[in-house]
C-alpha cells in the first residue's frame, strides 16, 4: 500500500469498517474478461484472523457459473464518507474508510453451515438475529469467501 498512513490492520478496526458496511463488491475472471458485482454479505473474522464473508443467490446464472470454472475473487466493501473541498481543487478529496483483499470462494452444502450464513446476511442487512431452518435454504445456492489477504484502508475526519 502506497499510502501506510491510511492502512488499518488492526482487526477490530476492520471489523469496524465492514460492520458499517452493506455492500460488497467481488471481482471475478471470465474467459480473462473481469467481471464485478454489488452483493449484500454476511461475514465473521475467524480466530486465526481469517475473514469469511458470506452471500447468497439463484443457484444458476453467470456468476455462480464463473465462481465455478474459477473460484479466485477480489474484494471490495467501502463505507462513503464526506467530500473535502479544498481552495486548491487538485487537494479537494473525500474522507472514506474500504476493507479489500483476495480471497477463494467456497460453495456451502452443510445444511447448519447454510443457516449460519444466512444467519451472518440478516444480521448484517437487518441488525436482527434470525435463526434460519433449512426450508429456507432449499432455493437458493450459498457460499463464501475465505481470505486472509485483506487489509483496511481510511481517511478519517479529524
Amino acid at each position: 500500500m502506497r499510502r501506510k498512513d491510511r492502512e488499518v490492520t488492526d482487526k477490530n478496526q476492520i471489523e469496524e469498517i465492514l460492520k458499517q458496511c452493506k455492500t460488497c463488491h467481488v471481482a471475478m475472471v471470465d474467459n480473462e474478461k473481469p467481471y464485478v458485482v454489488p452483493l449484500s454479505y454476511g461475514y465473521q473474522i475467524l480466530e486465526d484472523g481469517t475473514l469469511e464473508l458470506v452471500f447468497h443467490s439463484a443457484k444458476d446464472g453467470k456468476k455462480i457459473n464463473i465462481l465455478k470454472k474459477n473460484p479466485n475473487v477480489c474484494f471490495e466493501i467501502s463505507m462513503e464518507g464526506e467530500p473535502i473541498y479544498a481552495d486548491v481543487p487538485c487537494k479537494s478529496g473525500y474522507y472514506y474508510s474500504s476493507v479489500i483483499g483476495y480471497g477463494k470462494v467456497e460453495f456451502l452444502d452443510n445444511v447448519q453451515e447454510k443457516c449460519k450464513a444466512l444467519s451472518l446476511m440478516y444480521y448484517q442487512q437487518a441488525g436482527k438475529r434470525v435463526e434460519f431452518q433449512e426450508a429456507h435454504i432449499k432455493t437458493i445456492c450459498i457460499y463464501k469467501i475465505v481470505s486472509k489477504e485483506f487489509t483496511g484502508k481510511r481517511k478519517p475526519k479529524v
